[in-house]
């Protein structure tokens, strides 16, 4: 395997088709411990990349760099959701999306995110697999206020009324929601 340098595994994994070399890349980046997430970005909007090669670079370095996993699975979201919509890989993204709550249950973002991705014209990822992710989220959230916001709206689209006004109530009536700023209820 030949010596990569820092720029010659940016440049690779921005600029090559070849696989090969990307994986070469991509173990000189792991042997030297490059933790810089920069440089992976790159890697994961390589064009020449297939979603399942996309998948084995993010898993492996989400793998080796726990630390990193989080934001990992997020930007993998996010390519699935941006760059693959043609050939319909919201599931990935969502998938992604769940893999970064489960390591910061907590945070809102995955699932505010995930939301962002749903395209209502074809039920992608599938509005009932996508509610019972938020409400899962809207549970562990240290402030569920979006979530629940969130929650009213995905239950708009659905048709359940009655879900919708119960989740606009939880939002409403929550004790931090006179501290916390003001969320929309549908995506900006």
């Amino acid at each position: 395997m030949r010596a990569f340098s820092v720029d010659d595994i940016r440049r690779c994994f921005s600029t090559s088709s070849d696989f090969n070399e990307i994986f070469d890349a991509f173990q000189a980046a792991l042997t030297q411990k490059l933790k810089d997430v920069e440089p992976y970005r790159l890697l994961f909007w390589n064009h020449s990349l297939t979603p399942d090669e996309v998948r084995l670079f993010g898993e492996k370095l989400a793998a080796e760099y726990p630390d990193l996993a989080y934001d990992v699975f997020l930007w993998l979201a996010g390519v699935f959701e941006v760059t693959y919509s043609s050939v319909d890989n919201f599931e990935l993204a969502l998938h992604y999306y769940q893999k970064a709550a489960s390591i910061q249950p907590g945070e809102p973002d995955p699932y505010l995110d995930a939301c962002d991705c749903y395209d209502p014209d074809l039920n992608i990822p599938p509005l009932a697999s996508l509610i019972d992710f938020v409400k899962k989220g809207a549970e562990r959230a240290a402030n569920p206020i979006p979530l629940y916001k969130r929650l009213a709206y995905l239950y708009e689209l659905s048709g359940d009324t009655e879900q919708s006004e119960h989740y606009r109530r939880r939002a409403e009536d929550h004790p931090e929601q006179s501290t916390s700023p003001q969320e929309p209820a549908e995506p900006a």
